[in-house]
């Protein structure tokens, strides 16, 4: 970055430039909260590592988190100490809804499913403005049924939803919309309007809640926060609270009187177990446990409440009966005493309503300057909505494994059993008790992926840098940091197992961050590649076993993509050499040579680093050229296609001869060098003429190209030849091309097919939807679907082939059909063709809306969904269906719209 900041265009730049990292005043308050804290493995203590077990739903209601917190439409402080939620009760519910239900992996047909309707509507990056939709329905919840009627139902059934109950028939639900709006660092209006879409009038409580993270009951910390009842400037109780702690200091929390429901009324208890309800024994039990308030609204029992302080409260406001088609409006303020005027304290809430109208003008403003002005409407929206979903599943996430793993120093808890402790693969996580992590960081989604993933997250970074580029580079070094990575250089997978190998995309992402934030960073791009630098040893170390230059990953995050488990060993010593691991290696190589070129331009020392990236690309795509015994190799002539091999111990290879997203992969280990790269670089230069003139075995992979009289060098593991030929698989719609991108695998297998290996017939058909197994909690399925970021990472190649080595090949799109275009034109069209997926068709659906969202103006129509993936064949959303995090890069595509000149700049 240069030393002058780029001059602020908007009211939320300003704020941005004023508070740049986490730590910074303006990040201080944030939708941080989790959606879902239960089930997950922080909270699990248990011998077996059954997270779901040991944490289920029914006991979040009773028993005390450990770790953090969970709510709807949350607000807490960035350590997560004081939390601000949504809660509310129909009057029919058998307990008060303060968090999302849905079903635990076992449970669930194809894994854990949520089981309720929310939409992230908007927000800015340092939250001044935040908006939040859940749709609540007017009769009993249905959660036994959920359950009951899931678990009749098999892999190839689809999920059983909310809306299938009928509770939402005839638009009987409340739209509860929740808003937060800053008017300072420390003072947030919290704004709760519900609208009753259904025809009659139907009661409602609004009980937005107030709770203390519990840090006392572990025996670490014993000081305790407090809430207490304070009188109004009036003299009269009820209306206010002040919420005091060692660390964020004093504040209020203030109602306001003068909201649709009069004065509400504050109800208190303390965020701690109730052992009777949780557990069944009355030891350990609370005087005013957790559950309290919700037994004092739901079932009229106020006996475990507490009279004047605690450490949970909650506003109530009850309308015994809400309109149909009219709303109701309720409001909280914190603040933090000091910042509270005179005029404040007497008309706390005087100016609430324009202040929430100020901040969201400025919203409007902030995204009109970040999304291009000629893109569409329509477009513009879902790129709003990407965007504000990347920054509510900015969650806070809090985990010390060695404090996890040892129950120490919990010492007012039980000792956590031995078996946690044993060496992987029966102790979880045992061999990184160095992570420590107490960090807001981008969650894949909030409920169903409450954690991070290290390559999911490098996709969320490259859509963050369009609006908070300092947050983006400071999460891409975070997980750099000796607190997240290994001593041994590699990078946290997900908190399942942080030893997982996740595909390196690492380098890739600080690049396009990079340059998405005009590129004059040189100090990011040294601090994340010189950390990268121990990353990649990790790889060629542990995942080259015989030094060959062909990689072993393993899960490499593609899950049952093949006929068999990746992650497990394969018998008799044979090794599984990967088509996509030695892909994901050249193209690890090739962008920390794009940051080596960069880095060198500035200071001549990492010249020769470029040189060394350079050897080690042609070493591996000499190796996926020639490695082989015989008439076989990753590279399958006959087929024009890269596959698996299994080699075995006697030296024998068998091709796992599967067209699938594995062998799409090589394509993208491509690279342009940069025009001043020959008449700068001294080392780099002279070791690529050398290797040229004695080594022209390995510079085969080098394809040159004339323009403008002067020559051009582009990297890439496959030849024209090759390149043609993948080519016209990526692009037949027979096989890998769908109207919403690229397949995940072939549909030309249908039908199925069979691979022999080991005298077993091992079967894998083409699924465009949901998995047919288990393989992987079944709710992950590489079978077939698209999957939109390695699509993202496609269409982003064939753009670089086109710079140089390609200008003038020219492809059938599609395959077959006669239409010639470019290698760029070929690219804008998949970027369409995944845009696409979001758009609101002619039938009033989008092709991404999940098959359980009705359509019809309240639903799809007004609100995009980001769903884990999309079905081959429709586009229809799958998996998690608040993926708010790597398919949100579709917000990259619109605000990248002119393609040609983005890859010029990477490449100038």
């Amino acid at each position: 970055m240069s030393d002058q900041p780029r001059q602020p265009q908007t009211a939320e730049h300003e704020r941005l430039s004023q508070s740049p990292t986490s730590d910074d005043p303006w990040r201080l308050w944030g939708p941080y909260l989790s959606g879902r804290q239960w089930g997950t493995v922080r909270e699990d203590y248990s011998a077996d590592g059954d997270a779901w077990e040991h944490f289920p739903f029914e006991q979040s209601h009773t028993r005390a988190y450990r770790w953090g917190g969970d709510g709807i439409a949350g607000l807490t402080d960035r350590y997560g100490f004081l939390h601000v939620a949504t809660a509310m009760w129909n009057g029919r519910d058998d307990r008060l809804k303060e968090r999302l239900f849905g079903l635990t992996g076992p449970q669930g047909n194809h894994g854990e499913d949520v089981k309720e309707y929310w939409w992230h509507l908007d927000a800015t990056p340092t939250h001044s403005f935040a908006e939040y939709l859940y749709r609540y329905p007017q009769a009993a919840y249905p959660y036994a049924e959920l359950v009951a009627r899931n678990a009749e139902r098999g892999y190839a059934d689809d999920e059983f939803e909310l809306s299938d109950t009928g509770v939402l028939q005839g638009d009987r639900f409340f739209d509860v919309v929740t808003r937060h709006a800053k008017r300072s660092e420390t003072d947030v209006i919290i704004e709760i309007t519900a609208t009753n879409h259904g025809p009659d009038p139907a009661p409602l409580h609004l009980a937005p809640q107030v709770v203390f993270r519990n840090t006392w009951s572990w025996g670490r910390d014993e000081r305790r926060p407090s809430l207490t009842r304070v009188a109004t400037d009036e003299g009269e109780g009820g209306s206010a609270l002040v919420a005091e702690h060692d660390w964020l200091g004093r504040y209020l929390v203030l109602a306001d009187d003068a909201s649709d429901g009069g004065r509400p009324e504050l109800l208190l208890c303390d965020n701690e177990t109730n052992t009777v309800a949780a557990f069944g024994t009355e030891k350990g039990q609370a005087a005013h446990p957790k559950d309290a308030i919700d037994a004092a609204i739901v079932s009229g029992d106020r006996s475990l409440l507490a009279a004047e302080s605690g450490t949970k409260a909650a506003f109530v406001w009850a309308f015994d009966a809400v309109p149909g088609g009219e709303s109701v409006t309720v409001r909280l303020r914190l603040v933090r005493e000091d910042s509270l005027d005179h005029d404040g304290r007497l008309t706390p809430f005087a100016d609430a309503a324009q202040l929430v109208q100020t901040r969201r003008a400025e919203a409007d403003a902030f995204y009109a300057a970040i999304i291009p002005e000629q893109t569409s409407e329509e477009d513009r929206l879902i790129a709003r909505r990407a965007f504000a979903g990347l920054n509510w599943c900015k969650q806070l996430y809090r985990y010390d494994v060695r404090q996890w793993l040892e129950g120490d120093p919990d010492p007012a808890e039980p000792t956590p059993p031995p078996q946690r402790l044993a060496p992987p693969p029966q102790g979880r996580n045992t061999d990184w008790r160095h992570l420590a992590l107490a960090d807001v960081i981008s969650m894949p989604d909030e409920w169903e992926y409450p954690w991070f993933a290290t390559w999911d997250l490098a996709f969320h970074c490259v859509a963050i840098a369009h609006m908070d580029p300092a947050f983006a580079k400071e999460q891409l070094l975070l997980l750099c940091r000796e607190w997240a990575m290994h001593p041994n250089g590699q990078m946290p997978a997900y908190e399942w197992n942080f030893s997982d190998v996740n595909p390196p995309v690492h380098a890739w992402a600080a690049w396009q961050v990079y340059a998405i934030d005009s590129g004059e960073d040189h100090d990011f791009l040294v601090r994340v590649f010189s950390k990268l630098l121990l990353n990649f040893g990790w790889w060629v170390n542990r995942k080259d076993t015989d030094g060959s230059n062909l990689f072993e990953g393993g899960f490499l995050g593609m899950d049952n993509i093949g006929p068999f488990d990746r992650s497990e060993p394969l018998p008799d010593g044979q090794v599984l050499e990967q088509s996509d691991a030695t892909s994901w290696m050249a193209f690890f190589c090739l962008n920390m040579l794009r940051v080596a070129w960069e880095l060198a331009r500035v200071d001549r020392a990492w010249d020769e680093l470029a040189t060394k990236f350079l050897e080690h690309f042609l070493a591996i795509a000499e190796a996926m050229e020639s490695f082989g015994t015989g008439s076989v190799h990753l590279w399958d002539e006959d087929e024009g296609f890269y596959f698996d091999v299994v080699v075995g111990e006697d030296g024998v290879s068998t091709p796992i001869a599967v067209r699938s997203m594995v062998g799409l992969l090589p394509l993208m280990a491509v690279a342009n060098e940069p025009d001043w790269v020959p008449g700068e670089l001294k080392d780099y230069s002279r070791r690529l003429e050398w290797l040229r003139q004695r080594r022209p075995e390995l510079t085969g992979s080098l394809v040159h190209s004339e323009r403008d009289g002067r020559e051009d060098t582009t990297l890439s593991v496959l030849s024209p030849d090759r390149l043609r030929r993948i080519l016209a698989r990526l692009l037949d719609e027979g096989e890998f091309l769908s109207p919403f991108g690229i397949r995940s695998l072939s549909a030309a297998y249908r039908e199925g097919t069979t691979v022999h290996l080991d005298g077993r017939d091992l079967s894998v058909r083409y699924v465009p939807g949901e998995s047919e197994n288990g393989m992987f909690g079944g709710n992950s399925n590489w079978r077939g679907p698209v999957w939109f970021p390695v699509n993202v990472l496609l269409t982003d190649a064939l753009r670089t082939y086109g710079v140089d080595m390609s200008r003038e090949v020219s492809v059938e799109l599609p395959t077959g059909s006669g239409h010639e275009v470019s290698l760029r034109q070929a690219a804008l069209e998949l970027d369409q063709r995944l845009i696409s997926l979001f758009r609101l068709g002619e039938d009033g659906r989008r092709p991404s809306d999940p098959i359980h969202v009705p359509t019809g103006p309240l639903w799809g129509q007004a609100h995009p969904t980001f769903s884990e993936y999309f079905h081959g064949d429709s586009g229809r959303g799958l998996g998690a269906s608040h993926q708010a995090g790597w398919t949100a890069i579709v917000a990259h595509l619109i605000c990248s719209t002119d393609t040609d000149a983005h890859t010029e700049r990477e490449n100038a």
